[in-house]
């Protein structure tokens, strides 16, 4: 992954000393284990230890890499260097192993390890959200369907519908770690002929991997799979969230906004943009992760016991998803604990169309006072669609301007139009006295709406 996008904490994960030090780990584990078991010398397992545990710097990695341009093989150039510190015990090493025994039990080490910072990422994403929720519980702003102004809700409301949304994430992470988690000593076509179980055992237990039941010659690709599948669902939820930030901060909403600092410029030619850059990045960067989905998926077939059409796909996807990843992560975050609210604005869209958002509840007291729903549709439908021609929005007359009846220019003057049409309304004046609706539309249309939140909260957060 490009250093753009990328984290040293992550990207250290994948880099090869990491992965030599796993692959030398595994070996020496195995080597103790052999030894216990009266397989090899104790000795030989004791050198692994005393003349191999070096760290691998560049010149190592440097003497692997011109052995591998040889052998065209990595993990026999690994052994091959490995025996140039270890001597001749070396010849115990690797005993009834195969090169998979290695890769996979060390490719799901660093999928342990990545999963982990991975979830120490969604913490902070969990944190950002949990804060803004409470901060803006109440703050009332307009819920939409489809893009249209629906009913009322509450900014606190969707910051906690995105912690929900997280939290779930991070419980699907927390069992995909555990699900990768595998170990394979296995040996050829994993029967175990060449190499006893108990040397599996001793170094899933040493690796904080547990044994895989059955590994073929390979860990089973559905582990992969599930694990990339989460990842991808996680990065759909980057999106999700960056995606209502985006609506958010169009300058016809301006409901909320990225934090523009200082200095910061939104274009190169046009000085008064304020762009949603950083939200409009996390969209484009949840889309490599899911990216990665598709070929884990497709490398759950493998031929009989093993074959390596899985191998070049790991090598990229793995390392690509969880770095790009955990960078979306950690700028979600920020982006959430640094957003902009505009609470003025979210009330100015809430009451841009004179009460309209106000129809369900209409329609609901209607059918509750004898009239049928049909004709109680009917009747706020009819007054909500004047509402929209008073506003200069006629779907009939959509290239022209509306032109207007003498009441629906008299509506300009009132603040719940809504109301205004419904009174004016022959069929719903011979049905019910107007008094009736006009007590229920003048109590607090925001504190309606609103007054279940506290149980959504506590729902969400937990508490009494």
């Amino acid at each position: 992954m490009i250093p753009r996008y990328s984290r040293p904490v992550m990207t250290d994960i994948w880099e090869a000393a990491n992965k030599f030090r796993i692959w030398y780990e595994i070996e020496a584990h195995a080597c103790d284990a052999l030894a216990d078991i009266g397989v090899i010398p104790k000795v030989a397992a004791a050198a692994v230890w005393e003349n191999g545990n070096k760290p691998y710097t560049d010149q190592r990695i440097l003497r692997i890499d011109e052995i591998e341009r040889e052998t065209k093989h990595d993990v026999i150039a690994f052994l091959t260097e490995l025996a140039e510190h270890i001597g001749e015990n070396a010849r115990f090493v690797h005993q009834g192993m195969t090169s998979s025994d290695v890769l996979d039990t060390c490719l799901a080490v660093q999928l342990k390890q990545a999963a982990d910072i991975l979830l120490d990422d969604l913490d902070r994403v969990l944190a950002a959200l949990k804060t803004r929720a409470e901060e803006t519980k109440m703050m009332p702003c307009i819920g939409r369907s489809h893009g249209i102004h629906a009913e009322p809700t509450t900014m606190g409301l969707k910051f906690a519908r995105f912690y929900a949304e997280f939290k779930r994430n991070r419980a699907r992470l927390v069992f995909a770690r555990s699900d990768i988690a595998t170990c394979a000593i296995s040996g050829a076509v994993g029967t175990f002929a060449n190499v006893d179980p108990r040397v599996e055992e001793h170094v899933a237990d040493k690796l904080g991997l547990t044994p895989e039941p059955v590994s073929t010659q390979v860990i089973p690709r559905d582990r992969h799979a599930a694990f990339f599948a989460t990842l991808g669902v996680i990065a759909g939820s980057v999106e999700n969230l960056a995606t209502e930030i985006r609506h958010m901060q169009r300058t016809e909403v301006r409901e909320a906004q990225e934090y523009f600092a200082p200095g910061q410029k939104g274009s190169s030619a046009m000085p008064h943009k304020r762009n949603p850059i950083l939200t409009e990045n996390l969209t484009g960067l949840a889309r490599i992760v899911r990216s990665c989905v598709v070929p884990a998926l497709e490398n759950m077939t493998l031929w009989h016991e093993r074959d390596i059409s899985h191998s070049s796909v790991e090598r990229m996807i793995a390392p690509d998803s969880t770095i790009t990843l955990d960078f979306a992560l950690n700028r979600l975050a920020g982006v959430v604990e640094k957003l902009v609210v505009y609470p003025e604005n979210m009330m100015k869209q809430l009451n841009e169309f004179g009460g309209i958002h106000d129809a369900q509840r209409v329609l609901l007291f209607l059918t509750q006072n004898d009239v049928s729903r049909e004709d109680a549709y009917k009747i706020v439908q009819r007054s909500a669609m004047r509402v929209w021609k008073s506003f200069g929005i006629d779907p009939d007359n959509p290239d022209n301007p509306p032109e207007l009846d003498a009441i629906e220019q008299e509506a300009r003057d009132h603040d719940n139009r809504l109301f205004f049409f419904l009174s004016k309304d022959q069929d719903l004046t011979r049905l019910l006295d107007l008094e009736r609706l006009q007590d229920l539309l003048s109590e607090d249309s925001i504190r309606y709406h609103s007054k279940n939140v506290d149980t959504i909260f506590k729902r969400v957060f937990g508490g009494a």
